[in-house]
């Protein structure tokens, strides 16, 4: 491997980890293997910390082909909690509102995620990395203000219902999309559909483009990873 000529490195990327925490730890490891002080490395497509799933790593001249993988389509699995909702849409921040859900059935909830397959615009989540005024949306959250989002068009190829409890009301889905759609946003919209509301429990993307999550090593398993490989220093 030559990791200054470029390589792309599939990492299922661990709960409660940020992705820049991911790329920094598997760089670090890397540029000792080298006896570099820093090897070129970027990530194509952030998780959230609460995300796990593939991640995808390129370094030195294969940084520049992030931008055409971001490009590529992505599927996750998530799982909604209904009647309630937290400020970031998942289990980073405590529920502040509850909903009535006793009205919420299996056929309702089949009947609604139809309503968010195709194109359509969505508001990204306000705990974020989007920019307003040259300001991440979070660091703005965080410091008292409310950012002023604008919706902006999403593509959902595809999106199934893969469990529901009706005890708990509870739904795990998997969505296909495209660049720039938001799961957390999508619960969020999803919840409010039906009448009621709805956060994030878990998320993992099983797959970005052609690299699916039983393609990629996990952080742990980096270091032996790594051992193995044929490094070339030139």
């Amino acid at each position: 491997m030559n990791f200054i000529e470029g390589e792309i490195i599939c990492l299922n990327k661990p709960y409660r980890m940020s992705s820049f925490g991911a790329l920094a730890h598997v760089r670090n490891l890397i540029s000792k293997r080298m006896g570099v002080k820093r090897i070129k490395t970027g990530h194509a497509g952030t998780l959230d910390p609460l995300a796990t799933g593939v991640l995808l790593l390129c370094t030195g001249r294969k940084t520049k082909e992030i931008e055409k993988l971001q490009y590529h389509d992505k599927e996750y699995t998530a799982t909604l909690q209904l009647g309630a909702t937290t400020a970031s849409f998942d289990k980073e921040h405590t529920v502040d509102y509850t909903y009535p859900v006793h009205h919420i059935t299996r056929e309702l909830v089949l009947d609604t995620l139809k309503q968010f397959e195709g194109d359509f615009l969505q508001v990204p989540p306000a705990y974020s990395a989007c920019k307003v005024g040259g300001d991440r949306a979070y660091k703005l959250m965080r410091g008292g203000s409310v950012p002023d989002l604008k919706a902006k068009p999403v593509h959902v190829e595809e999106i199934e219902l893969t469990a529901f409890d009706s005890e708990k009301k509870q739904l795990s889905i998997r969505v296909v999309c495209g660049k720039g759609t938001y799961i957390r946003s999508l619960a969020r919209d999803i919840g409010y559909a039906l009448g009621s509301g709805a956060f994030l429990t878990a998320l993992c993307r099983t797959r970005l483009g052609d690299v699916r999550i039983g393609d990629c090593v996990t952080l742990d398993g980096f270091p032996a990873w790594l051992e193995k490989q044929d490094i070339s220093t030139i």
